[in-house]
């Protein structure tokens, strides 16, 4: 294809779209269309598009404009080497092009392909002439409106400003009609939006404001496995790793069967850590494997811990894991390598590597420390490696795996690109650690739950759909109310890490800036979402939330404890007075305290004003049977569609993480400093970084901290015994010292 018909081809599918060439900004040199990689270029005016009908490329077409008289322009776009083509040339390629698009896939959108493609574009302005820029911004239609310019989200604007402010909730709370029609409920979940600044109306304007923007159509479209991760040309198929085994053969990505996939995995990780758990799997000294260290961080950690951390107290999780530990290695900081495995035998321990590129920075350098802490202890030999060490990660990174010494044959648990790292617990991620300690059938039940949930989310009416709901009403909240926190409150200690899961979950996939049209957006999205089990958070942060800021919440309580206790004399279980938390809290937000209620209690009138409670705080309650294994499925299912929700809303890809980048990029510049720094002999070394802010402080370090590595210069540096990891085990300190506190042996005085 010549390099005009590249131009007039993204010129097309630019044209098609109203998007001006100025709002691209792209990772990448070059786009995939109709199977070829086409440069960024510039465009030619004479592309139009015409379309009789939106529901297939069949009935699209790409014509030239025709001049009267059938007259040629003569119209030029010159490159800065001064080259020129006319338009004689640009017409034979659109000839080219249209032959090319009528035979494509009839069953595939044009729509779909342009979708797909031009948010990659990047403008190489400083190749181009001054003149032939500006040229191509009169040629190109203006970007697509903006969400917050349509009818839908102003009518939802006046409704906030005109209704909504006026109102406070303690009265919508006594309309009979309202609170029974804002709930409801799927496979033992109970959701109460009824304490939410809305009325009835305002859901109405919400479920319009969701058809204008396409919402079940898009997430049809997700669970279909379209590329909606159009930035990184990727389906978004979280979804796939939980669908059932007989669901294989319903989605395709790139001609793959990703059910089928999926299941070939967990048919692999079933087999693997069955062997495991029965002895058949031993270490390279031959003892039996019992603790199991999963080397992540983000949603490779994240996501596992949050779901180890429930089926610790789990009934069936209690008794299938004994005799086995799981811990997680996050933190590039040592600290977290000594707690991780001070006390743990090396010859006994299994490490996990989870990586789907096999190259993050802090995950490779803790994976390459444990593998250190197992040479020192069983000296320095590949089969340490192989018999010790299995990776779960992205079957492009076969080569990086098997580079680092893991058993790709027997060892090597595959995911695919097509997910998230944050999206990532229900598969091998999650998978390998958590059936490791737990048993797989355990596992399968937290895929089922998710699985659960995942059907109502594509099934059910968005009237009655529960993620759906809770997305509409976070949009409603951010972008129209202007809460920009929201806070978790799960009312079980089980949950302890489940805020950090969604806060990475909600606050990386739908923190951005641009919308899936490349245009910057000037409406509020991506709350900030924080939280604690109740009741510690009750007495920790609750005063914000009553008598400061405005920060809506979402409550979830549990009809049954995974384990109630009922103490002599006493009226009430302690899972009684649990919920008793959970069922006023919401209440005392949304009524809040009058000044008169507090005189009424004989308040002194110096602190009346300092015992009022506004109230009008929204919330909603989410009440779930009995946390287990299932139904933690259907609270991590339920929380990843609520963002994609929103994100669909607000026209973001919820599903690439480009944030996260530019740190890890100033990182490795500064690695460079402190490597020279440390390099030098005669000690002196000054560092010159980006600004006078950076290099000051970066001196004061390095001259204050100890020197990692000191002479032989940087091609044979001289290791320090700092850098060794040995350590002794728990063993070389049995029996424990008595300490003075008297501990087992002995009580307090």
């Amino acid at each position: 294809m010549s390099s005009f018909m590249h131009v007039v081809f993204l010129a097309a599918i630019l044209a098609q779209h109203q998007i001006g060439v100025h709002s691209f900004i792209s990772p990448q040199p070059t786009i995939p269309v109709l199977g070829r990689s086409l440069p960024p270029s510039v465009v030619s005016s004479n592309v139009v598009h015409c379309r009789t009908s939106s529901s297939s490329s069949s009935s699209s077409c790409l014509r030239m404009k025709k001049n009267r008289g059938e007259r040629k322009r003569t119209t030029k776009i010159m490159s800065k080497d001064g080259s020129s083509e006319d338009s004689a040339q640009i017409a034979a390629a659109v000839e080219q092009l249209q032959i090319q698009l009528e035979s494509t896939d009839p069953s595939s959108e044009l729509d779909d392909i342009a979708h797909h493609n031009y948010p990659k574009v990047i403008l190489q302005a400083d190749k181009l002439g001054r003149s032939a820029h500006a040229q191509i911004l009169r040629i190109l239609p203006k970007p697509k409106p903006l969400v917050s310019s349509t009818p839908e989200w102003k009518r939802l604007q006046r409704h906030a400003v005109e209704n909504i402010q006026s109102m406070h909730l303690r009265d919508m709370l006594q309309d009979t009609e309202r609170c029974h029609s804002m709930y409801a409920e799927h496979d033992g979940v109970y959701f109460d939006y009824s304490r939410q600044q809305a009325t009835l109306e305002t859901m109405d304007l919400l479920y319009d404001l969701a058809n204008k923007q396409e919402l079940m159509p898009r997430i049809r479209g997700m669970f279909n496995g379209e590329k909606i991760n159009f930035t990184e040309d990727r389906a978004v198929l979280h979804t796939a790793l939980r669908a059932s085994k007989d669901q294989a053969g319903t989605v395709f990505v790139d001609g793959m069967d990703a059910i089928a996939e999926v299941h070939e995995v967990l048919d692999q990780i079933k087999k693997f850590t069955e062997a495991f758990r029965s002895g058949q799997i031993t270490g390279y000294t031959g003892k039996r494997m019992r603790n199991i260290v999963s080397v992540g961080i983000g949603g490779s950690y994240l996501g596992p811990e949050f779901l180890h951390e429930v089926l610790k107290t789990e009934a069936t999780g209690i008794n299938s894991s004994l005799g086995y530990s799981l811990r997680f290695l996050a933190n590039v900081d040592p600290v977290d390598v000594e707690r991780t495995c001070a006390d743990l035998d090396p010859e006994e321990t299994l490490i996990i590597v989870v990586s789907k590129t096999f190259t993050t920075a802090e995950t490779m350098l803790n994976a390459r420390t444990m593998r250190q802490w197992l040479w020192d202890f069983m000296g320095d030999d590949i089969d340490v490696v192989r018999k010790h060490v299995v990776a779960c990660s992205s079957i492009s990174a076969t080569e990086n795996v098997k580079a680092f010494g893991v058993d790709t044959d027997k060892y090597f648990f595959r995911f695919w690109d097509w997910v998230g790292g944050r999206y990532s617990v229900c598969g091998a991620a999650g998978a390998v650690p958590i059936s490791l300690l737990y048993g797989f059938d355990l596992f399968e039940k937290f895929l089922e739950g998710a699985r659960s949930m995942d059907q109502h989310f594509l099934n059910a009416p968005m009237n009655k759909n529960i993620p759906v709901i809770m997305g509409l009403l976070g949009v409603w909240n951010s972008s129209f109310m202007g809460y920009n926190s929201r806070a978790l409150i799960p009312y079980a200690q089980a949950l302890l890490r489940l805020p950090a899961h969604i806060q990475q979950l909600d606050m990386e996939s739908n923190g951005k800036r641009i919308n899936r049209f490349g245009v910057e957006i000037d409406y509020p999205v991506g709350e900030v979402d924080f939280g604690e089990p109740g009741t510690n958070s009750q007495h920790s942060f609750f005063q914000l939330i009553h008598q400061g800021q405005t920060i809506p919440v979402d409550f979830l309580g549990f009809v049954q404890s995974q384990h109630d206790l009922l103490m002599d004399n006493e009226k009430l279980s302690s899972h009684d007075e649990l919920m008793a938390n959970f069922f006023a809290q919401p209440d005392a937000l949304a009524n809040g305290k009058t000044a008169e209620e507090v005189r009424a209690e004989g308040c002194p009138e110096e602190l009346v004003l300092h015992k009022v409670f506004d109230g009008n705080r929204p919330s909603s309650s989410l009440l779930f049977p009995q946390l287990s294994a299932y139904v933690t499925g259907q609270i991590l299912s339920l929380y990843e569609h609520r963002t994609a929700v929103q994100g669909f809303i607000w026209d973001l890809n919820s599903f690439d993480q480009w944030g996260v980048e530019l740190g890890k990029k100033l990182a490795l510049d500064v690695k460079e400093h402190l490597m020279e720094a440390r390099n030098n002999e005669v000690g002196d070394h000054e560092i010159i970084a980006d600004n006078p802010a950076t290099s000051r402080i970066m001196n004061y370090y390095v001259k204050n901290s100890r020197d990692a590595v000191r002479g032989g210069g940087s091609s044979n540096p001289v290791v320090t015994s700092a850098t060794s990891v040995t350590r002794k085990t728990h063993k070389d300190f049995f029996p424990p010292q008595i300490h003075d506190l008297g501990g087992h042996s002995g009580r307090l005085s």
